[in-house]
């Protein structure tokens, strides 16, 4: 969901990956993580990472991606994690330190400019490509950090009409407040919804090959198991859906909770947790 709150010309802002939203998603990391874990998997089955690829990881976020990786390509592969957000990546060095990994690294650094020292054989983002404010750039950059023939996997959103889970809560929010229409292809999650503007960013950024699949499933909001209470507290917490009404009176706060709370009881399922759909689209490109 992205952030709509305005900046003074009625833009609507830029999420801040470097501040405030990397704190947000720290703070709810396991339930994030938890939420988009079904997709995860499915970008890194189609990826197929192999013995001794070196890969990079953009948008690493808390680095969970980033140690599953490890693990395929060996101890001869090295994997670096690289994000925006100074605390998610002192989380993922943690992680990383407590696993007692030696064959990987994370950096804090914005992708559009990253340099590696050595180029990398593979490179992966799980819902973190989208926010790029010059995109072509941005990609034509990272394509230099690839090798001739390197790979890139992306998981990226499909269109809000396709995705339940959050439209839905849009659908609450709007019973109370007004909420800005997105800006089609906007930096945020859906920047790249129209799989037409994606192919294009890729191409123009030097990637040919480029194949798109759908996924689509049922995401865990709060993460598996969550009760309809435990996914209104993440809602309102870590999501956007709380950044749009906590600047409000206490009694529209409360409102929303209850509106929220009996979406979230209608998609309970016993013991899976509170269950929506989502699409997303995993794109794979190469180097040429």
């Amino acid at each position: 969901m992205t952030d709509t709150r305005m900046d003074g010309s009625g833009t609507p802002k830029p999420e801040d990956w470097a501040g405030e939203m990397g704190a947000r998603w720290l703070a709810g990391i396991d339930r994030f993580e938890a939420m988009i874990a079904p997709i995860g998997d499915a970008l890194l089955a189609r990826a197929a990472f192999m013995p001794g690829e070196r890969v990079l990881d953009l948008g690493c976020g808390g680095g969970k991606t980033s140690l599953v990786i490890t693990a395929a390509v060996g101890p001869s592969g090295w994997v670096t994690g690289i994000d925006i957000s100074p605390d998610l990546i002192t989380r993922a060095r943690a992680r990383a330190a407590a696993a007692h990994v030696t064959n990987l690294d994370f950096e804090c650094i914005d992708a559009a400019v990253y340099q590696p020292d050595m180029p990398f054989d593979r490179m992966v983002s799980r819902f973190g490509s989208m926010f790029f404010p010059q995109p072509v750039e941005a990609f034509s950059n990272l394509h230099g950090c690839l090798e001739p023939s390197g790979r890139i996997d992306l998981a990226v959103w499909g269109p809000p009409r396709e995705n339940p889970w959050m439209m839905e809560m849009i659908g609450v929010l709007r019973r109370h407040i007004e909420v800005p229409p997105a800006v089609p292809r906007a930096p945020g999650p859906f920047a790249f919804e129209d799989t037409e503007y994606l192919t294009r960013v890729l191409g123009e950024a030097g990637f040919g090959h480029i194949d798109i699949l759908a996924y689509e499933g049922l995401q865990p909001i709060g993460g598996e198991g969550a009760s309809p209470e435990a996914a209104t507290d993440f809602a309102l917490s870590s999501l956007a859906a709380g950044r749009m009404v906590e600047a409000s009176d206490e009694d529209l706060q409360q409102r929303v909770r209850h509106d929220l709370l009996t979406l979230f009881q209608r998609h309970q399922v016993e013991g899976r947790g509170v269950l929506m759909a989502g699409k997303a689209w995993l794109a794979t490109a190469v180097t040429e």
